[in-house]
């Protein structure tokens, strides 16, 4: 167990290479563990400890360090990244994130962690931090902002403008003339209509 303890998360495998057990036996060792609450499930066939949980001093590099490993390949963008660049004024407390594989949310009792789907093409934008070992990939603030105007649907281009302009509360101030420039870099890649009347209408 001391040695499941310093691990940032683990599997059944590695469950039982640690602890010399497996099958049935491996299987309710982990099963008790959740229940008196010394495990905690991250999705199915993904644990961590609660010691482990308790010893870190940047929760927050942790989850979103969780957030690329949950559903791999992924980087942080979206809401979370738009709430942390000042762009919406909200607290975002969903870890969202985009991916290769199929939208889904994982929730568990570290948090919420969402995905959406994005094609390869787009699959760009981001960069990766490495702190105390927590390697994590995150969004530009540009590249942020466009997978969340890519992704969302618009029901006409009276109500896009509309949208754009008062209902979705972006602090348009927080953009430079440089995030200007890299979105409609993506805009471009992406050759999408919508996204063309984005920039047309934001006068960019």
């Amino acid at each position: 167990m001391e040695q499941i303890n310093k691990l940032p998360y683990f599997n059944k495998v590695t469950a039982g290479m640690a602890l010399k057990i497996a099958g049935q036996n491996l299987d309710y060792w982990i099963k008790t563990r959740i229940k008196n609450g010394e495990i905690i499930q991250i999705k199915k066939g993904m644990y961590v400890t609660k010691l482990y949980i308790l010893t870190i001093n940047e929760k927050q590099k942790y989850y979103e360090y969780l957030a690329n490993t949950i559903r791999y390949p992924s980087y942080l963008s979206l809401e979370y990244v738009m709430s942390l660049s000042g762009l919406i004024p909200e607290g975002v407390y969903s870890y969202t994130s985009i991916t290769l594989k199929s939208s889904r949310t994982f929730v568990n009792e570290l948090g919420n962690f969402s995905y959406r789907n994005l094609k390869n093409k787009l699959f760009t934008g981001f960069t990766a931090t490495e702190l105390n070992d927590y390697k994590v990939s995150i969004a530009s603030k540009a590249k942020a902002l466009f997978d969340f105007l890519y992704l969302k649907s618009f029901k006409s281009s009276r109500l896009m403008r509309i949208e754009l302009l008062e209902g979705l509360r972006i602090n348009w101030d927080e953009i430079t003339d440089i995030d200007k420039e890299e979105f409609k870099y993506y805009v471009n890649l992406s050759a999408s209509t919508k996204m063309k009347k984005v920039v047309k209408i934001l006068k960019w």
